[in-house]
C-alpha cells in the first residue's frame, strides 16, 4: 500500500498548467519560423497535456483506495475496541431496545435472548422515557444483581437519512469505590459532649450517704453504654462527660433513639429526683475541632431545650431524640441577677429601647414587654413596645392601658421602628426566640444590639447576633423570667399596678391557674407582683369572655374527636370569630374532660391554619408540632401551616402524631 502511494502520489504542483501555456506559446511562435518544428512543439504539448490529464486520474484512484483501506482499518479498529472494552456495554435505541452488546454485558444476563428486547424489561430502573432526554455524560448510579454499577449515557447519531439517535450505556464497576466510601464514613469519627442537666438538683435532694453511689450510678451507666458502641470517653467535670466514637455506631444508637437517656433516668439510689442527660453529637465536619464545635453547639441547644435529650448535628441538619422529662426547676438565681446586670448596663449605653413579641400577642408577651419597658424608663430611656396590632385575647389589657395617659407612646409601628433604630437602639425580644415568629423580622436584621428573653424550648431556628440571650425554658413563664429580672435590675424600682397585673397574667395564663410547670420560683415571682400591687381580681377580668367567644370555644370542644387513645382533635367552625383565640382556649378546656390527656385544635386563619397543641405532660407537644414547623414547650405548643385546605393540615397533624408515638416517645 504504502509503496503504491509512493510511485503514484507525486507532488502536484500547481505550476504545471503554468508550463503548458508556456509551451503551447512557443509551438505557435515556432510555427512562425518552421512548420515541421512548430508541429512537432504542438505534438510535444499534446502529448504533455494528455500525460497531465492521466497522472492527475492515477492519483485520484489511488488517493481513494488509500482512505477506503484506511477507513476499513479505522472501522475494524473500532469494532475490535468496542467489543474488547472491559466494561459491560450496551446500545439501545430510542425507546430502550437492545440492537447490541458486547460479550462482558451478556454475561451480566446468562441464558437471556437480549436482542430486540426493551431493557427496561430487564432493568427495571432504566425506564424507556430516559431515552428521549438523556444528554452526554448523563450519569446514574444502579444496584444491580449484588453489585453497584455507573451507568454513562452516551448519545450518538445515527448516518441515516432519519437521523435517529442511538445510546451507548457503559456500565462502570464501582463496587469497590461504593464499599471504600462506606467504609471511609462508617469509621469517620463523632463526638459527643454529655451533661448531667440537673446535677445540682439531684444532689442538693438526696441525701449525703446516697450521693457517692447516685454519681457512681451515672457514670457506671455511662461506662456500659460507651462500651457498647466501642466509644471511647472521658470525665472532665463532675457532670460532664465527652465521647468519641465511630459514626457506623451512631447509627446504631440513632436507631435506639439514644436509650442512654432511659437508662440514667431510671436510676434510683436513694435520690428523689431523676437524674437526667443531655447530649450533643457533632459530626461530618472537615476536621476534629469542628466536630467537637458543632457537639458543643448541639449540646447548648439540648440544654436550651430543657434537657434530657440528645441533639445530633449533621452539617446544617439537627435531629432530635428524647425530650419526654418535664424540665426541672434550676432553684438558684445567680444566673437572674448576673442577666438583671447586664441589661441595665446595656440600656445605660443606648439612646432608646424597642421591645418585641411574636404575632398575635398574649398576655405572656405583653407582660413580659411591660416589665422590660418599666427596666427601661427606670434607666431613662425612652422605651416602645412594637406592635402593629392588637388581639382579642388582650383587648381588655389594651384598653387598661390605652385609658392611661402615661402610656400615650407606649406602641409603636413596625415601620416606625424601622425609621427609628440606629447603632444606639437597644431591641429586646420577648417570650420568643425565632426570629420568624417575631412581629418585624426586618427589625432584627436591622439592630445592632439585641437581647433574648424566652422560656420556650429552643428550636433549630433562633436569633443569632443576640449581644444577651436569657433563654430558660425551666421557667413558667417570660413574665417569671422578666419578673425576676425586675427584683435584681434595682432595689429601687417600682411597677405600676397595670404593669404588675399583666406581669401576674402572664405567669397565670402559661401554667394554666399555677396548675402546670409550677415551681417554688412562679410562686416567688407571683408574690412579688402581688406586693407591688397585682389584683388577682382585674387579673380575672383580663381573662374573661363574651358570650360569643364562650360559645364558639362549647362549639369546638363539642366538635372535638379521640383520633387516638387520649388524644383529642377538633376544627373550629368555619367563620369562628377570634378564631386564634377559640382554638388555644378550646385545646385548653378539652384537658379538663376526663381521659383526655392532649389534645390539638386547628382553625382557619388569615391566609393559613393555625394549630394549637397542649397537653398534661404525657405528650410531648412540643416535639409533635415541630415536625410542622412549629414549637412551644412540652405541654404547650403551636404552629402555623399555609397553602393547604383544612382536610389536609387535619390529615398532617394525624401523621405527626402517629409518627411521635411510633418513635416511641408517647407515654
Amino acid at each position: 500500500m504504502k509503496k503504491h502511494f509512493k510511485r503514484w502520489i507525486l507532488p502536484n504542483l500547481p505550476e504545471a498548467k503554468i508550463y503548458l501555456v508556456i509551451i503551447l506559446f512557443l509551438a505557435i511562435i515556432l510555427l512562425q519560423f518552421d512548420y515541421w518544428i512548430g508541429g512537432l512543439a504542438i505534438v510535444l504539448f499534446l502529448f504533455l497535456l494528455y500525460y497531465n490529464r492521466r497522472m492527475i486520474h492515477l492519483r485520484g484512484e489511488a488517493w481513494s483506495s488509500y482512505l477506503e483501506s484506511l477507513s476499513e482499518d479505522i472501522e475494524w479498529a473500532t469494532k475490535n475496541a468496542v467489543s474488547s472494552i472491559p466494561m459491560p456495554l450496551v446500545v439501545v435505541e430510542a425507546g430502550g431496545s437492545i440492537s447490541w452488546y458486547n460479550p462482558l454485558f451478556g454475561q451480566l444476563f446468562k441464558d437471556e435472548k437480549l436482542l430486540g428486547r426493551n431493557i427496561h424489561d430487564f432493568v427495571p430502573e432504566l425506564v424507556p422515557s430516559r431515552f428521549n432526554s438523556s444528554q452526554e455524560g448523563d450519569v446514574q448510579e444502579l444496584f444491580f444483581r449484588g453489585r453497584w454499577y455507573r451507568l454513562i449515557w452516551t448519545p450518538v447519531k445515527t448516518g441515516n437519512k432519519d437521523g435517529n439517535v442511538i445510546f451507548l450505556i457503559y456500565w462502570l464497576d464501582i463496587t469497590e469505590e461504593r464499599r471504600m466510601k462506606d467504609l471511609y464514613h462508617a469509621k469517620k469519627l463523632v463526638f459527643a459532649h454529655i451533661v448531667v442537666d440537673n446535677y445540682d438538683e439531684v444532689m442538693s435532694n438526696t441525701e449525703s450517704t446516697n450521693r457517692p453511689a447516685v454519681v457512681a450510678e451515672i457514670e457506671s451507666r455511662i461506662a456500659r453504654w460507651a462500651g457498647s458502641i466501642n466509644a471511647g470517653w472521658i470525665k472532665y467535670d463532675r457532670d460532664k462527660f465527652m465521647l468519641v466514637m465511630e459514626e457506623q455506631e451512631l447509627k446504631a444508637v440513632q436507631e435506639k433513639k439514644f436509650d442512654v437517656l432511659d437508662r440514667i433516668r431510671e436510676i434510683s439510689e436513694g435520690n428523689k429526683i431523676a437524674p437526667t442527660l443531655s447530649i450533643g453529637v457533632g459530626m461530618n465536619a472537615e476536621n476534629p475541632a469542628q466536630c467537637s464545635a458543632s457537639a458543643q453547639s448541639a449540646l447548648e441547644l439540648a440544654l436550651g431545650r430543657g434537657g434530657d435529650q440528645a441533639v445530633v448535628k449533621q452539617g446544617t441538619k439537627l435531629y432530635f431524640y428524647g425530650g419526654k422529662s418535664q424540665g426541672v426547676e434550676k432553684r438558684s438565681k445567680v444566673k437572674s441577677r448576673v442577666i438583671a446586670n447586664a441589661l441595665r448596663e446595656l440600656m445605660e449605653h443606648s439612646e432608646e429601647v424597642f421591645i418585641m413579641s411574636h404575632e398575635s400577642p398574649d398576655f405572656d408577651s405583653i407582660g413580659s414587654a411591660l416589665g422590660i419597658y418599666r427596666c427601661a424608663r427606670f434607666a431613662g430611656k425612652k422605651a416602645h413596645i412594637v406592635m402593629d396590632k392588637s388581639n382579642a385575647s388582650i383587648n381588655s389589657l389594651i384598653q387598661r392601658l390605652k385609658e392611661d395617659e402615661a402610656y400615650n407612646d407606649l406602641f409603636i409601628h413596625s415601620d416606625d421602628a424601622l425609621d427609628r433604630i440606629d447603632k444606639d437602639t437597644l431591641l429586646v425580644i420577648v417570650d420568643t426566640h425565632r426570629p420568624s415568629f417575631t412581629e418585624s423580622p426586618e427589625l432584627i436584621e436591622r439592630a445592632e444590639r439585641i437581647v433574648v428573653f424566652d422560656h420556650h424550648r429552643r428550636s433549630a431556628e433562633t436569633i443569632e447576633n443576640a449581644i444577651l440571650s436569657y433563654l430558660e425554658p425551666y421557667a413558667s413563664s417570660s413574665s417569671e423570667l422578666v419578673t425576676e429580672i425586675i427584683q435584681y435590675f434595682d432595689d429601687k424600682i417600682r411597677i405600676e399596678p397595670v404593669e404588675a397585673d399583666a406581669l401576674l397574667a402572664g405567669i397565670t395564663m402559661d401554667t394554666k391557674n399555677f396548675t402546670f410547670k409550677t415551681g417554688v420560683r412562679t410562686f416567688e415571682a407571683a408574690s412579688y407582683l402581688r406586693r407591688a400591687g397585682a389584683n388577682p381580681t382585674s387579673v380575672r377580668q383580663l381573662f374573661q369572655d363574651n358570650m360569643e367567644t364562650y360559645a364558639s370555644r362549647s362549639e369546638t370542644v363539642k366538635r372535638a374527636e379521640m383520633i387516638k387513645p387520649g388524644i383529642a382533635l377538633s376544627v373550629c367552625p368555619p367563620d369562628t370569630p377570634n378564631a386564634q383565640l377559640i382554638a388555644a382556649q378550646a385545646a385548653d378546656s378539652l384537658l379538663n374532660i376526663k381521659g383526655i390527656h392532649a389534645s390539638v385544635v386547628l382553625c382557619s386563619t388569615n391566609g393559613g391554619i393555625m394549630v394549637s397543641g397542649r397537653s398534661l405532660g404525657h405528650i410531648n407537644m412540643q416535639v409533635i408540632l415541630e415536625k410542622l414547623g412549629g414549637g412551644g414547650h412540652l405541654t404547650m405548643a403551636g404552629a402555623q401551616l399555609e397553602g393547604i385546605t383544612m382536610e389536609e393540615a387535619r390529615q398532617l397533624v394525624i401523621e405527626a402524631i402517629e409518627d411521635y408515638l411510633k418513635e416511641g416517645d408517647g407515654k
